[in-house]
Parts: structure tokens; C-alpha cells; sequence
């Protein structure tokens, strides 16, 4: 909470001096659990007036009948998304006018529809089903997300009721996919199948989802809650910028369990989650989650959006206070202490390529570029699983897939069928390690495009560079927030407009160099001045890839040399 302004000594005071106003009292963050219940933004006020969960209601027997102006602007900018529904960006409206028109000028009749897919586990028939409603309903469109989720866009709002009683004939869901609430739980896309796999936590991510999703305990939050949880010595789930994780370790006395991380987030004020020391088995982890989950509703920040998330909250108490309100209050216990998840046995931690199963089978990962895919390519994802005796496949926290459970005897087969749909197995360095958000295509918060822009940029690094075989990671934004990780990317280039040579303003991208997660994790180092525009990309992406090739020492990684590399290096 901030602190009262002191009033200044009566001594310092000049006497001539006009009597200040009183201030009026501080109504504190707006957090439940001090008293402050009285809505203090737009935001909190429906919310209050209606749970965003009640809007389901309101779309099937209303507005799927009653067509799109019949939608009230609180359910459209607001609850809709408790049920994964936002409005698109209108098409042909630039970037240069993102902030500067009213949200209802932005809005299209057309919306994204996003698709939960907790832990990035389908079956080869939901596969298919995700994929048919894409062809039926969304034009063909079927983004994977970072978050293992998929998206559709120009979805209409008639089509809602069908695509969701088709989605939940075969278990999938869109509940609380956007909102204030409990976002998708995103979890190791091999958990239970790896070899090296510290501990399996699919028992916990199931009961975690049992307890809250649809629970109107936890669907009026302060803001996005993001979950995750892995036992993977990769480390593939970004630990360190989710609000709470659990990461697997193995404790010296008690064996394999979790450690509790909290508080991170990206967006426009990056900061990395911190650990609480403490280790939870697996039978406790719905526990502890629906603890920190009721600490960030109940003294969550509520009187500022930008200050809403728990990363906030968490930077004001501290590690120490924050385990301790969670063992008082919440947990009625104490944890036990516990050690650091080890360094990740892999500088990629995507999962591409072919590999054991601790039953003897395989699984391949493998890549489309940027994560945009469409549904007849998933549903041929699904026939070719199928073909080659598998039924499941993942979606990772990388925009990528992994079909399981494959013979030895298929993998090549399996390897040869997904490269004919252009999904390879076997990508360069820079198919492999290059993200994008949705970007100003459908996006009404992007000023640039990012997914067509990031496809190119690997076409033309891999043919520029067709020798370079070190780990990069270069992820592109549509905007500051960050929604492709750009702080965290070796490089991370966060969509603005810029001038050109001529002095026009046209599409381009600030540049943050040398960012990462996992081993040495930090944000990227931004240097003064330094962008390029959209068609200089290519240009630049391969004079600095070509200096660090120059300039690194054995094995340094590419984020070690921007650190000690001078800023001539980088331009």
C-alpha cells in the first residue's frame, strides 16, 4: 500500500503560505481483505454487478439469436471473455491509430475465440474436432499460443452455442480462457512419458482444474491468474513468468516434489517470479495453489488496472510475507523447505525432435512456423498420429507440437509424413526458436504485424544462413505487452513505428538483445536508440547473428556475448 504524503514541517512552511487543502483519504489498492470492496474502476464494477460467468447464459439464449449489436458493451469488452471471447481488430485500421480510437471503432463483429488445452493434452480426436470447427467456423484459422492454448478468429457470435457443444462432446472447454480469472494451466507436454522426468504432475493440474475452473470463488480476480506446473529437468513451461509454479526438484530427504515459485509476469513491467523456499509433494499442490489463487483475489490489487497483477503485490511483500500469509492464513501449516530446481538439462527446451518414452515407445516434436497452422492441417496432424499408432499429441509453451506414444518401427514414417505437411521435425535454429504474437492482423492492442513478418524472417535467415546451428530464440510483438515474451528472448523485438531512411513513418520493432530463461535467466538488454524497421529486419537479425559468430567464445551462448559485447556489436 503506499505510504501517506507527510505533511511538511511547520518550521519549513513559508508564513506568507496559503493553508493546503486536506487531502483526501486514501482508499488503499482496492484489496478485499482490507475492506475495500467498493469498486474503484470500470473493470471491478461489472464485475461486481454481474459474475463473468453468467454471460454463457446471455449469449446462448440472446445474442446468438439476436445477432452482434444486440450484445450489451459490458458483456462485449468485458464478461465475454470469462467464456474466451474477445472482439478482433476491425481490419484495414493501422497502427498508427491503436491508441488513438475508441474501443468500439477498434471492435469488429468478428471474434477470437480461444480454446483451452490445459497442460497442451489433446487426443487425436479432439485434435480433429479443433480442427473441423476451424474449417467450419473460423475460416481455416487455428493459432497454437504460448500458452499451449489454440485460437480461432472470425468467429460470429451465432456459431458460439454449436462450437461449443461440439468442444464439449469430446472435454475441451473455452471456460475462463481470457478474463480476470484462473487462465489455462499450462503444464509439461510430456509429463508422464519423458525418460528423465523428475515427477509427473498431471494427477495435481487435474485436480487443480477440478477445484476452480467454473467456480465463482475464483472467477472475479483482480486480474489474469497464470498457472504452471512441470517435472521436467528441461525446465519447458517458463517457470519464472507465470504467478504461481511448480517446479519439479527432488528434495534430499523427501524425494521428488515440487518448488513454489510466485509473482511473475512480462507485459509492460516485466519481472521474474521469485521462489518461497519451500517444497510441496505432490498430494499438497491443489492445496498450496488454491492458496496463493485465494491471496491474489483477497488481497490482490483492485484500484488500478496496471498495478492488478500478483507480481505487484509480491514485490511489495517479499519471498519471506508472502510464505508466511500462505502458511497463516490459507494453509493453516507450514511448508517444508526445499532446494532450487537444478540448471535445465537442454538449452532448447521445446521438446523437437525424436525421443524415448520411459516405456520403450517415442514421441516427436515438431515445428510449424510461428505457431500458425489451420484446420485442415491439424485434423491431417490427427490422420497422420493416427496412421502411425499414436493417439495424443501435445502442444507446447513454444508454439510447437509432439505427437506420443510412436513405435520405433514409425518414427521415420511419422518424421516423413509431417515434413510433407510443412511441419518439421528437424527445424533450423531459427524455425525452431522463432515466436510471434497474434500482431495487428486480428489484434486490437498491436501497432506492426508479427506472424507473416516472422514466417519471412525464418525463410530468409535460413537461406542467409544456412550453417548457423547455436540456439536462438527471437520473438516478435505487436506491441509492448509483451504476449511473445520479448524481454525475455535472446532477441526480442517489441512492434512500434518508426522512421525510415526517408523520414517516413512506417512498421518496425525496438530491439532487446540477450534476454533468457532457465539458465541465467533476465531480461533483455535494450540498447539506446536502437531499431529497426519491419523490411530491415533480415538485415540485422544476420549482422549481429554474424558478429557473435565472430566474436563468442567457445561455447558462450548468444545472450552471454550481448552482455560483454559493445554497442557498435549490436547495432
Amino acid at each position: 500500500m503506499a505510504a501517506t504524503p507527510q505533511k511538511p514541517a511547520a518550521a519549513q512552511k513559508p508564513a506568507t503560505a496559503t493553508p493546503r487543502r486536506k487531502a483526501s483519504r486514501h482508499r488503499g489498492e482496492g484489496q478485499w481483505a482490507a475492506g475495500h470492496f467498493t469498486p474503484l474502476n470500470g473493470n471491478e464494477q461489472f464485475k461486481k454487478d454481474d459474475d463473468g460467468l453468467n454471460v454463457r447464459t446471455r449469449i446462448e439464449t440472446i445474442y446468438s439469436k439476436r445477432g452482434f449489436d444486440s450484445i450489451d458493451p459490458n458483456d462485449l469488452r468485458g464478461r465475454m471473455r470469462w467464456w474466451g471471447l474477445y472482439t478482433q481488430r476491425k481490419p484495414g485500421i493501422d497502427g498508427g491509430k491503436t491508441a488513438v480510437l475508441e474501443p468500439e471503432e477498434l471492435d469488429d463483429e468478428y471474434f477470437m475465440l480461444r480454446v483451452r488445452i490445459d497442460g497442451g493434452a489433446l487426443t487425436t480426436q479432439q485434435l480433429r474436432v479443433v480442427g473441423e470447427i476451424s474449417q467450419e467456423f473460423a475460416r481455416g484459422t487455428a493459432d497454437i499460443t504460448d500458452r499451449q492454448n489454440v485460437q480461432y478468429h472470425w468467429i460470429r457470435i451465432e456459431d458460439v452455442p454449436e462450437i461449443w457443444n461440439r468442444l464439449e462432446a469430446v472435454g475441451l472447454s473455452t471456460v475462463t480462457a481470457c478474463g480476470d480469472t484462473p487462465r489455462v494451466m499450462i503444464g509439461s507436454p510430456v509429463a508422464g512419458i519423458a525418460e528423465d522426468e523428475i515427477i509427473d504432475g498431471t494427477p495435481a493440474l487435474e485436480e487443480m482444474k477440478r477445484r476452480v475452473l467454473g467456480n465463482k470463488a475464483y472467477s472475479n480476480l483482480p486480474r489474469k491468474f497464470k498457472t504452471a506446473i512441470s517435472g521436467s529437468p528441461v525446465l519447458d513451461v517458463v517457470h519464472e513468468i507465470n504467478d504461481v509454479a511448480f517446479v519439479g526438484v527432488r528434495h534430499p530427504e523427501h524425494g521428488p516434489g515440487f518448488d513454489l515459485w510466485v509473482g511473475g509476469g512480462l507485459s509492460t513491467n516485466p519481472k521474474l517470479g521469485v521462489r518461497l523456499g519451500a517444497w510441496v509433494p505432490l498430494e499438497d499442490v491443489p492445496d498450496v495453489y488454491e492458496g496463493v489463487l485465494s491471496i491474489f483475489r483477497d488481497y490482490g490489487y483492485r484500484r488500478l488496472r496496471n498495478r492488478a497483477r500478483l507480481k505487484f503485490l509480491v514485490a511489495d511483500w517479499g519471498a519471506e510475507k508472502f510464505r508466511q500469509v500462505l502458511e497463516d492464513e490459507y494453509l493453516k501449516r507450514r511448508l517444508t523447505d526445499g532446494p532450487a530446481p537444478a540448471e535445465p538439462v537442454s538449452r532448447w527446451r521445446d521438446h523437437i525432435g525424436v525421443h524415448r518414452q520411459k516405456d520403450g515407445r517415442f514421441y516427436v516434436g515438431f515445428a510449424p512456423r510461428v505457431g500458425r497452422v489451420d484446420g485442415t492441417t491439424l485434423t491431417k496432424i490427427a490422420d497422420v498420429a493416427e496412421a502411425h499408432g499414436s493417439g495424443r499429441v501435445r502442444t507446447t509453451v513454444e508454439q510447437k507440437m509432439i505427437v506420443l506414444d510412436v513405435e520405433e518401427s514409425q518414427v521415420e514414417s511419422l518424421v516423413e509424413s509431417l515434413e510433407a505437411l510443412d511441419l518439421s521435425a528437424r527445424p533450423s535454429p531459427f524455425r525452431r526458436g522463432t515466436m510471434a504474437c497474434t500482431g495487428i492482423e486480428f489484434c486490437k492492442l498491436a501497432i506492426v504485424e508479427t506472424k507473416a513478418r516472422g514466417a519471412s524472417l525464418i525463410d530468409e535467415l535460413e537461406r542467409r544462413m544456412p550453417e548457423f546451428d547455436e540456439p536462438i530464440t527471437i520473438n516478435l510483438n505487436g506491441c509492448p505487452n509483451a504476449c511473445a515474451r520479448i524481454q525475455v528472448a535472446d532477441i526480442g523485438l517489441k512492434g512500434q513505428l518508426v522512421l525510415n531512411d526517408e523520414g517516413e513513418q512506417v512498421e518496425g520493432y525496438q530491439v532487446h538483445l540477450g534476454g533468457a530463461l532457465g539458465l541465467e535467466a533476465g531480461f533483455g538488454r535494450k540498447v539506446r536508440g536502437l531499431k529497426v524497421t519491419a523490411d530491415e529486419l533480415p538485415d540485422y537479425v544476420e549482422r549481429v547473428l554474424k558478429r557473435f559468430e565472430a566474436e563468442r567464445e567457445d561455447g558462450e551462448r548468444f545472450a552471454s556475448w550481448v552482455t560483454r559485447a559493445s554497442e557498435e556489436a549490436l547495432q
